[in-house]
């Protein structure tokens, strides 16, 4: 099938190689790419988690992102690559954490994309982050579109969005070398295989539990799994060479993201509304301590996440839609396979009094 803008496509044959299997939207990307009959190899840090290739047919392979000649042995024989791997923070880094945000992020894409091009893979796809697409600071709610440059001069602006930004940079000159690379940019994922969990999977567990008490005013755009596994698959089958697309589900509001736990979880309680001003500065108080001297306690609304949601960005899908005949499902359905996932992982308790029925991603 062809759209009416490239007449190219990609063939799905040969040996798929993908980094960041692990994670939330790697784990769906994989299973996808599993159905549909493919070859896969993932490429998985020393001594990392492995939980999310338990019992799947794909070959792994150790390697670091930040080592160039690591990736050109890990990708050889491959013809197609998915570069997925990120360093995700919302926090306060530390120097030590701005280090690896940028050589992770940055350098790592580079070094995937280089290694992609040596040895002649037919296409790379990039995940892109939603925070690295521009908008307009006069109107951040107004949608944003895959042609939006960053808007870098936010002082709200979190660092893990610099470094995504700069990541498409380096890809773009990689394309300019010669490789066919396109991105696909994810939203705040949510569904299941979420192992770690991701920041939206924790606090839906956490409303499971009766911990979360309040929640601020506010939306984002929230992508399902199994619509940015699919959206990863048709940007490598039909997207443009060097061109973005921007796939998510809806728009919801933290409201709105409580009522649908409630659908499947039952009622844990109603959070208090509490204003956002209020609560970010509350957290500016606690975040940066909490991130320095406590890194691995959890936080629920950071200063950033919280300037995040009262920005209520909105996103354009046209391209995705037009181009490539992406056509996502619901936010709902996402939420009830990720209440099966931690259900079945024991990482909540089953509510026998709530009837979900199971969803396939």
């Amino acid at each position: 099938m062809t759209n009416a803008t490239n007449d190219v496509v990609i063939p799905a044959t040969g040996k798929v190689f993908v980094t960041g299997g692990s994670g939330h939207v790697g784990a769906h990307l994989v299973r996808r790419l599993l159905a549909d009959g493919e070859d896969v190899r993932c490429l998985v840090e020393p001594g990392g988690d492995r939980r999310a290739f338990a019992g799947l047919p794909v070959e792994l392979v150790e390697g670091d992102i930040r080592d160039e000649d690591a990736m050109v042995r890990a990708i050889a024989g491959c013809e197609r690559v998915f570069h997925v791997a990120a360093k995700i923070s919302i926090l306060s880094p530390s120097a030590n954490e701005y280090k690896d945000i940028f050589s992770i992020n940055v350098t790592g894409t580079r070094n995937v994309m280089r290694a992609a091009l040596a040895n002649g893979v037919r296409r790379a796809v990039l995940t892109g982050s939603f925070s690295a697409v521009g908008y307009d600071p006069d109107d951040p709610s107004k949608p944003s579109t895959d042609e939006m440059p960053h808007w870098p001069f936010d002082s709200a602006v979190m660092p893990y969005a610099r470094s995504k930004a700069l990541a498409e940079h380096e890809m773009l000159k990689v394309v300019a070398d010669g490789l066919d690379a396109v991105i696909a940019t994810s939203c705040a994922c949510i569904g299941a295989w979420d192992y770690i969990p991701s920041r939206m999977g924790r606090t839906m567990c956490d409303y499971t539990k009766g911990k979360v008490r309040a929640y601020v005013p506010g939306g984002f755009e929230f992508v399902a799994g199994r619509d940015i596994a699919d959206g990863h698959v048709l940007a490598m089958a039909r997207g443009r060479k060097g061109h973005k697309y921007v796939f998510a589900t809806a728009f919801h509001t933290l409201s709105d993201l409580i009522e649908m736990w409630q659908s499947v979880v039952g009622h844990r309680g109603t959070p208090m509304r509490i204003p956002a001003g209020l609560m970010s500065a509350v957290s500016s108080i606690y975040s940066g301590a909490l991130s320095r001297f406590f890194p691995n306690v959890p936080q629920r609304l950071t200063p950033g996440s919280i300037r995040i949601l009262t920005m209520q960005r909105h996103a354009d899908t046209t391209r995705a839609r037009t181009e490539l005949g992406w056509q996502p499902t619901t936010i709902a359905e996402a939420v009830r396979a990720a209440y099966e996932f931690f259900a079945e992982q024991g990482m909540i308790e089953r509510n026998a009094l709530v009837s979900v029925p199971a969803a396939a991603e």
